[in-house]
């Protein structure tokens, strides 16, 4: 029985010559030489699926979602039977795992074209049909990008959808490490194709990955983060190198986290012709800084700004001071005594209407919300400290039940 799997994923610009699919199974054999059983996720061969989007939609420019996802997973299953042979010229025991495959664990909603994976069903029948394989030696090499409903309908889990296929494996199967092998193999502090001094990042917590790729990079999908699970690190790779690339790693994002912070909150409100230069914000910081206080969160309108802060009784009179002296604004007004409450989901961004999931239950019960702000996968409300508890157990009823139905 293995104890430690690793899960590979191989790209289709990595795979784009017989010399390199030849390396990368050379990279699988020597990880099952050191007793590891293995995973293989392969995307399709650089261009093929841009090439047959394309031919499908001259041949029908109406076909249908439905339909798109059959023809946009020949290029992932032609890449599986490829890797499976090279494998096998290397002498491993390599099984194909592709939707028509009794071993296929990968379950998805019907949104074709850019499914989400059920992940508590997809986790029960990788301990049915991947594990034994793994246990038995043999080496199941998945077509990434791809699912199948409940109802045996082939769908794809859209950009970057391979990586998602190997991050939620090697969750489901608590692996050593999920391995993503890309022709740039580290992330780096920025776009190098638009930063002259970009440099390479050795580590990134779960939390800064996310923010990362929802702000546009592109060295993983934020959809293939939802299914990080903490203890199991992340690798960006390259063929070329054994360097480890740049370790993602933290705690788990597949959860729906409400929290609320125990101190009570001061919202500080700023008006006036708000003097907007990035000098005198960094001064209106300072100020709150310098009276004791901490900013937790801030907000901006043309015409104001408002700041949440701990210890806003000592902050009041001399930001107040700083504010009319220095004309950065014409008045200051204060409400105390408020809790923040923050509910982070990987999922939150492109989940129409999570504000409103977030601040209808608490309508509903006549709670006032002082404040919302949005950042990233995580939306900060401001209510009543006496209505804080309360908060916190209508959020939790209604967003843990919702999040159980969507992720499992």
């Amino acid at each position: 029985m293995v104890e430690d799997v690793v899960v590979f994923k191989f790209g289709g610009s990595v795979l784009d010559s017989d010399e390199n699919i030849k390396k990368a199974a050379q990279r699988v054999k020597d990880m099952r030489a050191r007793g590891l059983g293995v995973v293989v996720v392969v995307s399709a061969l650089r261009g093929v699926t841009d090439s047959l989007l394309s031919t499908a939609r001259k041949a029908n420019p109406n076909i249908t979602p439905e339909m798109l996802d059959e023809v946009l997973s020949m290029g992932e299953r032609t890449s599986a039977r490829l890797f499976a042979a090279a494998l096998r010229g290397f002498g491993l025991d390599a099984v194909v795992v592709d939707p028509d495959s009794p071993y296929w664990p990968i379950v998805t909603d019907s949104n074709y074209l850019d499914a989400n994976p059920l992940y508590e069903e997809t986790k029960r029948l990788v301990e049915e049909r991947l594990k034994p394989l793994l246990d038995e030696g043999r080496v199941p090499v998945v077509c990434g990008f791809v699912g199948k409903t409940l109802d045996g309908k082939i769908t794809t889990l859209g950009r970057g959808g391979s990586d998602t296929t190997a991050v939620l494996l090697g969750s489901a199967l608590k692996a050593k490490e999920v391995v993503l092998v890309k022709d740039v193999g580290k992330v780096f502090s920025s776009d190098p194709d638009k930063v002259s001094d970009a440099v390479p990042l050795s580590t990134l917590d779960s939390e800064e990955a996310l923010a990362l790729s929802l702000g546009g990079a592109k060295f993983l999908h934020y959809k293939a983060l939802r299914y990080k699970v903490e203890g199991v690190p992340i690798y960006i790779a390259s063929l070329d190198s054994e360097d480890k690339g740049t370790v993602i790693d933290g705690e788990s994002l597949l959860h729906i986290d409400i929290e609320a912070l125990p101190d009570p909150v001061t919202m500080i409100t700023v008006v006036g012709n708000i003097n907007g230069s990035y000098r005198a914000v960094g001064e209106l910081l300072d100020t709150v800084y310098s009276a004791g206080g901490r900013v937790i969160s801030m907000g901006s309108e043309p015409k104001s700004i408002v700041l949440y802060v701990l210890n806003g009784d000592k902050v009041l009179g001399k930001l107040h001071s700083w504010v009319v002296s220095t004309g950065f604004g014409k008045a200051v007004s204060s409400y105390d005594n408020l809790a923040m409450i923050t509910v982070k989901a990987p999922a939150m961004e492109t989940s129409p209407g999570m504000v409103q999931r977030v601040t209808q239950p608490l309508a509903r019960h006549g709670i006032n919300v002082y404040g919302l702000v949005t950042a990233s996968s995580s939306i900060r409300l401001f209510v009543s400290m006496a209505d804080r508890d309360k908060s916190l157990a209508l959020l939790r009823e209604a967003l843990m039940v919702s999040s159980r139905k969507e992720v499992g």
